[in-house]
């Protein structure tokens, strides 16, 4: 890899996923019904704001390696909006079980929403530019979206006063960060093969222009 940044985005993602999977090992909560974020109250949690940290770093280095290479501004936006998303779920941690709704709960429900639409939007920027990964980006996108929808089912069901307790919370959530992870890093992968690819409008309009055209002398 050419780029500091991205090669340094890598370390970072690879290491966010490390520190997420070694909480999982650790910790004895049930990966089907219970939520990621309730492992800040499990003796190891200090690994999930270490791990959620790791992987805003490395999109913010994504993005800004992209953002300075001139390969799209929406795209290095909506990944520099998921970095600050991780980075406010990690400083404000969830309720714990039973407990109400409050202000520090609530930052970090609204903060993990928008962070779970910015990175699939993100993924299909990237692939509307083409390149090797543009297909495996979309297909992901749609399903990171199809997941978000199932984590949005108990909390409707809530709403209507019926009771979520047979739904796989834990694991459709899961399925969403595992999915927004992979996605995250075939983005990294097209920063590096993809480098300096624009448009097809774009690539057209270069090559229609005369190469060696000469001006008329009036």
């Amino acid at each position: 890899m050419n780029s500091r940044l991205t090669a340094g985005g890598f370390a970072a993602l690879f290491c966010g996923a490390a520190a997420m999977a070694a909480l999982h090992v650790v910790s004895d909560l049930d990966p089907l019904r219970g939520m990621i974020s309730e492992y800040a109250y499990h003796p190891n949690g200090w690994l999930l704001p270490v791990s959620l940290t790791l992987l805003a770093v490395g999109s913010a280095l994504f993005a800004v390696d992209m953002a300075r290479r001139n390969m799209g501004r929406p795209a290095a936006l909506l990944l520099g909006g998921w970095s600050v998303c991780m980075l406010l779920i990690g400083a404000f941690p969830t309720d714990a079980p039973g407990m109400s709704l409050s202000m520090s709960g609530g930052i970090h429900r609204y903060a993990a929403f928008a962070a779970f639409v910015c990175m699939p939007a993100a993924g299909l920027v990237v692939a509307a530019r083409g390149g090797r990964h543009a297909r495996a980006l979309r297909a992901l996108s749609f399903a990171a979206g199809v997941f978000l929808v199932l984590v949005l089912v108990p909390y409707a069901m809530r709403m209507v006063g019926l009771d979520p307790g047979a739904v796989p919370a834990g694991l459709t959530q899961r399925m969403v960060v595992v999915t927004e992870v992979v996605i995250l890093a075939l983005v990294g992968l097209t920063a590096v093969t993809g480098r300096g690819r624009r448009p097809a409008a774009a690539r057209a309009v270069v090559q229609d222009r005369p190469v060696n055209a000469v001006p008329q002398r009036v």
